[in-house]
Protein backbone atom coordinates (compact mmCIF):
# COMPACT_ATOMS: atom_id res chain seq x y z
CA UNK A 1 0.00 0.00 0.00
CA UNK A 2 1.27 3.49 -0.72
CA UNK A 3 2.62 5.33 2.12
CA UNK A 4 -0.74 8.37 2.76
CA UNK A 5 0.65 12.41 1.63
CA UNK A 6 -0.18 14.68 4.18
CA UNK A 7 -0.71 18.20 3.55
CA UNK A 8 -0.80 21.37 4.81
CA UNK A 9 -3.20 23.94 3.63
CA UNK A 10 -0.01 26.12 2.10
CA UNK A 11 1.00 22.91 0.68
CA UNK A 12 -2.49 22.13 -0.90
CA UNK A 13 -2.67 25.73 -2.58
CA UNK A 14 0.71 25.24 -4.65
CA UNK A 15 -0.07 21.31 -5.11
CA UNK A 16 -3.38 23.09 -6.62
CA UNK A 17 -1.74 25.06 -9.15
CA UNK A 18 0.28 22.67 -9.88
CA UNK A 19 -2.07 20.51 -11.02
CA UNK A 20 -3.79 23.50 -13.02
CA UNK A 21 -0.63 24.04 -15.05
CA UNK A 22 2.42 21.67 -14.38
CA UNK A 23 5.51 22.18 -14.52
CA UNK A 24 5.76 25.42 -13.25
CA UNK A 25 8.92 27.28 -12.05
CA UNK A 26 9.32 28.89 -8.46
CA UNK A 27 9.41 32.74 -10.55
CA UNK A 28 5.46 31.49 -11.89
CA UNK A 29 4.08 30.00 -8.44
CA UNK A 30 5.22 33.40 -6.43
CA UNK A 31 3.23 35.61 -9.32
CA UNK A 32 0.46 33.25 -9.01
CA UNK A 33 0.48 33.28 -5.36
CA UNK A 34 0.85 36.46 -4.54
CA UNK A 35 -2.43 38.53 -4.00
CA UNK A 36 -3.66 35.42 -2.26
CA UNK A 37 -0.85 34.58 0.75
CA UNK A 38 2.10 37.00 -0.50
CA UNK A 39 4.68 34.51 0.21
CA UNK A 40 8.04 34.92 -0.86
CA UNK A 41 10.36 33.01 -2.80
CA UNK A 42 12.65 31.30 -0.16
CA UNK A 43 8.91 29.99 1.88
CA UNK A 44 7.66 29.12 -1.63
CA UNK A 45 11.30 26.78 -2.14
CA UNK A 46 11.06 25.62 1.38
CA UNK A 47 7.69 24.21 0.91
CA UNK A 48 8.19 22.81 -2.31
CA UNK A 49 11.22 20.73 -0.45
CA UNK A 50 9.09 19.02 2.18
CA UNK A 51 6.76 18.51 -0.17
CA UNK A 52 9.05 16.63 -3.02
CA UNK A 53 10.85 14.64 0.54
CA UNK A 54 6.68 13.50 1.24
CA UNK A 55 6.84 12.49 -2.30
CA UNK A 56 3.57 14.90 -3.71
CA UNK A 57 6.10 17.24 -6.24
CA UNK A 58 8.53 16.03 -8.47
CA UNK A 59 11.59 18.37 -9.35
CA UNK A 60 13.31 18.83 -12.93
CA UNK A 61 16.23 20.94 -13.91
CA UNK A 62 15.13 22.92 -16.86
CA UNK A 63 17.79 24.76 -17.61
CA UNK A 64 18.18 28.36 -15.91
CA UNK A 65 15.56 27.10 -13.64
CA UNK A 66 14.37 24.19 -12.03
CA UNK A 67 10.81 22.78 -13.03
CA UNK A 68 8.02 21.90 -10.58
CA UNK A 69 5.65 18.80 -11.11
CA UNK A 70 2.50 17.41 -9.48
CA UNK A 71 3.73 13.69 -8.57
CA UNK A 72 0.59 12.78 -7.01
CA UNK A 73 -2.98 12.92 -7.80
CA UNK A 74 -5.36 15.38 -6.87
CA UNK A 75 -7.90 12.24 -6.56
CA UNK A 76 -5.05 10.19 -4.35
CA UNK A 77 -4.84 12.79 -1.84
CA UNK A 78 -7.73 14.27 -1.41
CA UNK A 79 -9.04 10.30 -0.59
CA UNK A 80 -6.31 10.50 2.06
CA UNK A 81 -7.57 14.24 3.41
CA UNK A 82 -10.75 12.33 3.75
CA UNK A 83 -10.03 9.09 4.79
CA UNK A 84 -7.47 11.07 7.86
CA UNK A 85 -10.46 13.48 8.44
CA UNK A 86 -13.23 11.13 9.03
CA UNK A 87 -11.16 8.99 11.24
CA UNK A 88 -10.71 12.41 13.07
CA UNK A 89 -13.40 13.49 13.13
CA UNK A 90 -16.12 10.91 12.88
CA UNK A 91 -14.21 7.82 14.35
CA UNK A 92 -14.23 6.42 10.92
CA UNK A 93 -18.00 6.66 10.46
CA UNK A 94 -19.37 8.27 7.21
CA UNK A 95 -23.01 7.56 8.65
CA UNK A 96 -22.11 9.71 11.44
CA UNK A 97 -20.61 12.63 9.40
CA UNK A 98 -23.75 12.26 6.69
CA UNK A 99 -26.25 12.27 9.92
CA UNK A 100 -24.13 15.13 11.53
CA UNK A 101 -24.39 17.46 8.33
CA UNK A 102 -28.49 16.16 8.31
CA UNK A 103 -28.96 17.50 11.91
CA UNK A 104 -27.44 20.60 11.32
CA UNK A 105 -29.66 21.23 8.38
CA UNK A 106 -26.24 21.88 6.40
CA UNK A 107 -27.47 19.72 3.11
CA UNK A 108 -29.50 21.46 0.63
CA UNK A 109 -32.33 19.66 -1.27
CA UNK A 110 -29.39 19.62 -4.51
CA UNK A 111 -26.69 17.85 -1.52
CA UNK A 112 -29.55 15.21 -0.95
CA UNK A 113 -30.50 14.46 -4.48
CA UNK A 114 -26.99 13.99 -5.51
CA UNK A 115 -26.10 12.23 -2.23
CA UNK A 116 -29.27 9.59 -3.23
CA UNK A 117 -27.47 9.40 -7.32
CA UNK A 118 -23.69 8.63 -5.98
CA UNK A 119 -25.19 5.93 -3.92
CA UNK A 120 -27.21 4.58 -6.71
CA UNK A 121 -24.03 4.25 -8.23
CA UNK A 122 -22.31 2.69 -6.16
CA UNK A 123 -25.16 -0.09 -5.39
CA UNK A 124 -25.25 -0.55 -8.81
CA UNK A 125 -21.58 -1.33 -9.05
CA UNK A 126 -21.84 -3.31 -5.93
CA UNK A 127 -24.15 -5.74 -7.70
CA UNK A 128 -22.39 -6.23 -10.77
Amino acid sequence: MARQISLSDGEWKLMNLLWEKSPRTIAELVKALAGDTGWSKSTIFIMLGRMAEKGAVRVESGGRSKLYHAAASKSCLAAGETRSFLDKVYGGSLQLMVSSMAGQKALRRDDIEELYEILRRAEQEVES
